[in-house]
């Protein structure tokens, strides 16, 4: 119904407020309740899944910078399968891959983000130091 929609776009909304306003704890909460009734019966995702990708996304970030790696992938893994064409998780769960040390999965994903998205200069870039990195560990022996 019209109304869910709204409420659905009011919660979104809401969520991304916060989160231009660096309220983190409040954004998580307000992404979780979005996510939560996408995945029920509350309401259809007012734009398809981007919303829903998007949600998943922001809310992966957030459990990034509290360094919740293990949270983070499953939001980013979430959010592309929810909109497999939305480069943006790609970077970033490639972002924490890179952290972890799985070069080849993190190269993977930046290479991914920048096929549907030539542009994306920070997937580029992290795409090349991933490289650099891989190669400088594997000179090291381990």
């Amino acid at each position: 119904t019209g109304a869910m929609e709204r409420g659905a776009a009011e919660l979104l909304a809401a969520a991304h407020a916060r989160l231009a306003a660096r309220e983190l704890a409040a954004a998580e909460e307000l992404y979780g309740r979005f996510i939560a009734c996408s995945h029920s019966a509350c309401f259809p995702p007012p734009s398809g899944g981007r919303d829903l990708a998007t949600a998943l996304n922001n809310r992966g970030h957030l459990r990034y910078l509290r360094v919740e790696f293990a949270a983070a992938l499953e939001d980013y893994a979430a959010a592309i399968a929810s909109q497999p064409d939305f480069e943006v998780p790609y970077y970033n769960r490639g972002l924490v891959l890179y952290r972890l040390g799985c070069f080849d999965d993190a190269m993977t994903d930046f290479r991914k983000a920048l096929e549907l998205n030539p542009q994306f200069e920070d997937a580029a870039l992290s795409l090349k130091q991933a490289i650099l990195d891989k190669e400088a560990k594997q000179k090291r022996g381990y």
